[in-house]
């Protein structure tokens, strides 16, 4: 029984984008992972065959799409192993801040080059002092008439320098309540203050490029500010809830992925009597177990998902979702690293680039011991 209900069109948009990332991305994923980022110019290539903010409507250059069409492109964007394009970031998590809270203005504005490639987006939240705790952020933005000045850093930015535009979360320093100063705004590349810092050097997601950014007396019209002053808490928490939802989408994928090329491999390959490595028992009963874990991620998350779709409140299911399958493709990745035995110590071997890449998941979105704590509040705990 299938729980997601994909029409034609959307099969024929999964065999559309595979067939471009077939075309576009795979002959060069290597490369972008020395250079360590993806050039623009695929960004756009990707807006051009509607890849890019499926669910934007019509009225702003979109397709109107439902959200199982950025579910195919999370699934798709696995396949590549690489994280470079993170078009779910920016499609899922960025930019429906702007579809949710921005005034007419700043979606015609905005959303139209969100949509076709022209603007690559990122959101600035963590600080060197403050990640999944939103109450100590330090960045300020003091309002003068017409005018925000923002001053602060950022750190662990995904899309840090290809981004074209922030959302930047920033508090008022005159309001003493953490939660109500938060105010969230609008800032784009080349805006005078406004300075990216070192493109970090990571253990995995080489060709993500992940940054510093840098607000120095930054100055922007007070028209850049999403939605109400004082409501920047609130507009995160609400979209929290598909945050999160998306990294586990992407760890499923990336689960069965390596799920995929482990078995695979182990019934392509002999040991030395010359006997497939998956006619072992303890290669079989490794396989089984890690077979029967991703199939039960599948079932949680498809539902989810469903109930996403239907507008349900699952913050609790999705926080408890972003932590199992998190720590699903962590574990997973390990275990199927050692049945590739000497291989899976190679770069040729694509587990190795899974193994340091689906490290950092069990960490973005909030980390899963804060995944932890918010399901524990909800039970009463």
């Amino acid at each position: 029984m299938q729980l997601l209900n994909y029409t034609d069109a959307h099969h024929q948009y999964r065999r559309n984008l595979r067939d471009f990332i077939d075309a576009e991305v795979m002959p060069h994923v290597d490369q972008w992972e020395r250079e360590r980022i993806v050039p623009k110019t695929v960004w756009k290539q990707m807006g051009a065959g509607g890849f890019l903010c499926p669910c934007v409507s019509k009225e702003y250059g979109g397709m109107g799409g439902d959200f199982l069409y950025s579910v195919i492109v999370s699934e798709e964007l696995a396949r590549t192993n690489h994280t470079g394009l993170a078009a779910p970031l920016h499609s899922d998590v960025v930019v429906p801040y702007i579809e949710s809270f921005a005034d007419e203005r700043q979606k015609k504005q905005y959303l139209p080059g969100c949509v076709s490639g022209d603007i690559v987006t990122a959101v600035a939240m963590t600080e060197p002092d403050a990640g999944s705790d939103l109450a100590g952020m330090a960045t300020t933005a003091e309002e003068k008439g017409d005018t925000v000045v923002l001053n602060g850093s950022k750190t662990f930015i995904s899309n840090g320098i290809n981004s074209d535009l922030a959302i930047v979360a920033a508090k008022d320093p005159a309001e003493e309540n953490p939660y109500q100063a938060l105010s969230l705004y609008l800032v784009e590349e080349g805006t005078p203050g406004f300075k990216r810092g070192r493109h970090l050097d990571k253990m995995g997601f080489w060709s993500q490029d992940t940054a510093e950014l840098f607000f120095t007396n930054c100055r922007i019209p007070a028209t850049n500010r999403l939605g109400e002053k004082g409501q920047g808490f609130v507009m995160l928490m609400q979209k929290l809830q598909q945050e999160r939802l998306v990294t586990a989408i992407a760890a499923q994928a990336s689960a069965e992925v390596m799920l995929d090329w482990t078995t695979r491999y182990c019934s392509s390959n002999s040991d030395a009597a010359g006997k497939p490595f998956v006619k072992n028992q303890a290669v079989q009963f490794a396989i089984v177990e890690m077979t029967t874990e991703v199939k039960l991620g599948r079932t949680f998350l498809d539902k989810l998902i469903v109930e996403h779709m239907a507008g349900d409140n699952v913050v609790v299911e999705t926080s408890m979702a972003k932590y199992w399958i998190t720590e699903l493709a962590s574990r997973l990745s390990r275990r199927c690293l050692d049945l590739y035995a000497d291989f899976g110590l190679t770069e040729a071997c694509p587990l190795a680039r899974s193994f340091r890449d689906v490290r950092v998941m069990p960490i973005f979105a909030g980390t899963n011991e804060i995944m932890k704590q918010i399901a524990g509040k909800f039970m009463g705990m």
